[in-house]
């Protein structure tokens, strides 16, 4: 196989044989994955969740993960939100002319081995190349069906007064490890991505919570972002708490210098939950009990006062609005 992918490599033909042969089979294959035009599948019981996801993220790689291990974990994420097991995916790649071979192994390496830690079959997928200047070195898009556990049904529009607000660990790390991979600032700090598949302590939770109200992965915008698409949803108002709010040293220091608020940036292992009150406790010591979901924190409560907004409790006990999101911070961090 050549060292740098060509045209030739997308047309079709043998060069793309040796493709999906030499990389994709090598690293995504399974017992599912398939060489037709459809995969065949065992039809699940009961409701099915359905997803699809795209991903350019640049850089494609990054401290503590790269742009095949997130595509994986953003949408059996997004699958988990609803309470549906990941079952299955499939995944599309455009790729750049000239894009190295060896970088491309990586990308299919990470992408195979988090399927696998994920518990998700890649059944199967396409794959494009792009001439040179088209596409930014890579582009993966996934698709991903899961079932639903019975008597479980989450979403933003049954968030309720009274419900206590969880993240399921300390928020903006993705969106500050990609700011730094970028190398724009000349700010160095020890700081990794969270992207990390989360279903396992996701169904953990809902064992401890059937009636868990919300789930929703904090990946675009933040967890502020979701908690004013939550309020507008469910009009609600919410209410946090600052001190409660978990940020790494890493990032607050980044966040401090560049004056951005780590509510706003991006997570890819991070969830908000929202459940009675009741069950609060018990679902953060159902997510500690997980590597990705250990730091599991209540942070606030839903209200039914301030409909559609967030008021954040300072440190010392004052009341301010979250400023509403505004324009992207941080283009292409997914």
């Amino acid at each position: 196989m050549s060292e740098v992918i060509t045209l030739a490599h997308g047309s079709g033909g043998r060069k793309t044989s040796e493709l999906i042969a030499g990389i994709f089979k090598k690293y995504l294959g399974n017992s599912f994955f398939t060489a037709d035009d459809a995969a065949v599948l065992p039809r699940p019981s009961g409701k099915i969740a359905m997803s699809t996801d795209g991903f350019i993220v640049s850089p494609w790689k990054y401290p503590g993960g790269n742009i095949g291990r997130l595509a994986v974990c953003g949408t059996v994420n997004d699958l988990a939100c609803m309470g549906a097991k990941p079952l299955y995916l499939t995944c599309s790649y455009v790729i750049e002319e000239g894009f190295p071979v060896s970088d491309l192994e990586e990308i299919a390496k990470a992408m195979g081995e988090t399927a696998k830690e994920a518990g998700v079959y890649i059944v199967a997928g396409d794959t494009k190349v792009a001439g040179k200047g088209q596409v930014d070195k890579i582009f993966i898009t996934t698709a991903g069906v899961g079932v639903i556990e019975d008597g479980i049904e989450t979403s933003g529009r049954f968030a309720r007064p009274g419900d206590a607000i969880i993240v399921t660990g300390d928020v903006g790390r993705h969106g500050t490890t990609i700011l730094l991979a970028r190398d724009e600032y000349g700010i160095e700090a020890d700081c990794t991505s969270d992207c990390a598949p989360l279903w396992q302590p996701v169904s953990e939770a809902l064992k401890v919570c059937p009636g868990m109200h919300v789930i929703r992965d904090a990946t675009r915008g933040g967890v502020g972002t979701v908690l004013y698409e939550i309020a507008a949803e469910a009009n609600v108002g919410i209410r946090i708490s600052r001190q409660d709010i978990p940020v790494s040293d890493e990032v607050r220091g980044v966040t401090g210098l560049l004056g951005l608020e780590p509510l706003y940036l991006a997570c890819e292992g991070r969830m908000v939950m929202m459940c009675p009150k009741d069950k609060a406790d018990a679902v953060v010591e159902a997510l500690s009990a997980f590597e990705y979901t250990k730091g599991a924190r209540i942070i606030g409560e839903v209200t039914e006062d301030n409909i559609g907004k967030v008021i954040t409790v300072t440190e010392v006990g004052g009341q301010t609005y979250l400023p509403q999101p505004g324009n992207e911070l941080l283009p292409r961090i997914c």
